[in-house]
């Protein structure tokens, strides 16, 4: 089984600006602008608010309300109105996707999703970022797949309930590939049916956070022990130099790099790798 740490959301190369976290420790992935996708700010929902009003007021009104945003991985059935059928979706293309095949991700694979995220107040009645909180690597979310399709390979009358999704408009790459999640999460020693097998953590927790509140830079990450490169075992993928990785008695330091979508771990059947998962799945 492979885990896919997976680049999504807001940042400062997209959307300019980190997702946020709520005094009452909620968050929530802002998906970044893209004007070939077919859904606007403001038509995805997320508790009392729409991503719209969240997008306008974090960005001092750059992205508006009416922009198209590119929502993938689309995790939450709330998030709009769905069609019979729906289930949770991730899209990837171009060189990204490469990545994925290469390394050969296939169904029973897990993505975790995480992004760039900063505390936010309220002031004057709207929210502002805490400029004295760091920003942070943290995971958000997560999708076993449970089948992946080419979509020019695909029968559309098969998939007509995601025919929504941004990843059935306007990208042309041959291996434009969408993932559609298993029903319920699958790995050893789980009770089937206990996890859904996609979903977004509600809340912060330094569990799900990659850098920690003390790091001075922001890919400076802390991963379990496991993670570590050691002999018989591939690197986290585009972490193969090992002056990247340093060892504590509680963790594996890691210099991620600073630009990438997809890092790629073959965790095999290792126990700890599951037992880590499950103090993620924890936080859902």
């Amino acid at each position: 089984m492979r885990i896919i740490l997976s680049r999504k959301g807001f940042d400062h190369s997209f959307g300019g600006k980190p997702s946020p976290i709520f005094p009452d420790g909620r968050m929530v992935s802002l998906p970044i602008p893209a004007r070939m996708s077919p859904i606007r700010y403001r038509e995805i929902r997320w508790q009392e608010y729409n991503l719209g009003s969240l997008a306008a007021d974090l960005t001092n009104g750059r992205i508006s309300e009416s922009f198209f945003a590119h929502l993938d991985p689309d995790l939450r059935e709330e998030s709009l109105p769905r069609s019979p059928g729906w289930r949770p979706i991730f899209g990837q293309a171009g060189a990204a996707q490469g990545h994925l095949q290469k390394n050969n991700v296939q169904a029973g694979d897990l993505f975790l999703f995480f992004g760039l995220f900063r505390q936010v107040i309220q002031a004057d009645g709207r929210l502002a970022w805490d400029k004295g909180a760091p920003q942070r690597h943290v995971l958000w979310g997560w999708l076993q797949i449970g089948q992946a399709v080419r979509v020019a390979e695909c029968n559309p009358s098969e998939y007509e309930w995601a025919r929504y999704h941004p990843h059935f408009h306007g990208v042309r790459t041959a291996n434009n590939t969408v993932y559609f999640a298993r029903q319920s999460l699958s790995l050893p020693g789980v009770a089937a049916g206990t996890v859904p097998g996609a979903g977004v953590f509600p809340f912060f927790s330094e569990r799900l956070a990659l850098t920690p509140a003390t790091a001075t830079r922001l890919t400076e990450w802390e991963l379990p022990l496991w993670f570590y490169p050691r002999d018989g075992m591939r690197a986290l993928t585009y972490h193969s130099d090992v002056t990247r990785w340093h060892r504590t008695e509680s963790c594996a330091g890691l210099r991620a790099v600073a630009r990438g979508q997809e890092f790629v771990l073959d965790m095999g059947d290792s126990p700890e790798a599951v037992a880590w998962l499950m103090t993620l799945l924890a936080c859902a």
